[in-house]
């Protein structure tokens, strides 16, 4: 039997209910912190993700406006996944959550330039994180990335 779709009105449910799962945030964290868009590309998460898994969480965020979906101009068998409005709003989330994880995480592993922008102002990160995202860089790669506008 398939459970109700929210169980309850309050925000925290309902924020569960999209990314209560391991694999939704770690999809939407190398979105945003890696610049990933396709399928092959997520199947390479550290973590491992089953190629099922992956539809169904991908499909998951899509319906859910967190994500879109568009077929590749170059390569008509590939699609496109990128961050919509709603899903830059989570750059806060994941950051705050990485920070937390970089502080109590008894090995945290990250690049250099993630420990190196924990130490600028977070409020500019976060406005130059999101300015990345929207403009189809991320965190660490393209020509508006976090990193480089730090020069990290």
């Amino acid at each position: 039997m398939k459970r109700e779709e929210n169980k309850s009105d309050c925000p925290i449910n309902f924020t569960v209910e999209i990314f209560g799962d391991t694999w939704s945030l770690l999809i939407i964290r190398d979105m945003i912190a890696l610049g990933k868009k396709t399928f092959s590309e997520f199947l390479e998460l550290e973590e491992r993700i089953g190629p099922s898994v992956l539809t169904d969480r991908l499909a998951h965020l899509e319906a859910k406006g967190v994500i879109t979906k568009k077929q590749s101009e170059t390569d008509k068998r590939k699609f496109i996944y990128s961050i919509t409005e709603k899903g830059l709003d989570l750059i806060p989330i994941v950051y705050e959550m990485a920070l937390w994880g970089s502080k109590h995480s008894p090995n945290p592993v990250a690049p250099d330039a993630w420990f190196k922008a924990m130490k600028h102002d977070k409020e500019q990160v976060l406005r130059l994180y999101r300015e990345a995202v929207a403009s189809g860089s991320s965190f660490m790669n393209g020509p508006n990335s976090v990193v480089k506008k730090l020069n990290l």
